[in-house]
């Protein structure tokens, strides 16, 4: 396995340990269907949240959420849309981006983002 690889994996458990301390349950990590992938699926009292976990090593240029551009967005929102209609659910669905930073060391720091697109664009 890659460096890349191994590196979106710790953002993905690093993702997940930030949710549970903010009282999310995580329902499924990296589902897939035909529409796409979805890194984190979580919920609490009143939403179901769909993450995309975006983790980069400290100092690169871009961040990380503007990766998640239209296309992606609309993976995204479609892979929901069947988990939603395969799964009947009264919370409200959100959509996420954690940014995730990786430094030298290692440490991550996370910047999460709550509601970062909607379900339509």
């Amino acid at each position: 396995m890659d460096d890349i690889k191994k590196l979106g994996i710790k953002g993905e458990k690093f993702t997940a340990k930030y949710l549970k301390k903010n009282k999310y349950k995580i329902l499924l990590r990296n589902m897939s269907c035909n529409y796409g992938e979805i890194d984190i699926i979580a919920y609490n009292k009143k939403y179901i949240v769909f993450v995309e976990v975006k983790t980069r090593s400290k100092g690169q240029m871009l961040d990380a959420r503007l990766s998640v551009d239209y296309k992606k967005r609309k993976k995204i929102r479609n892979t929901a849309n069947f988990f939603l209609r395969k799964y009947k659910t009264n919370l409200q669905p959100r959509f996420d981006i954690a940014e995730v930073t990786s430094d030298i060391k290692g440490k991550m720091s996370i910047n999460y983002i709550e509601n970062a697109f909607s379900g339509e664009d």
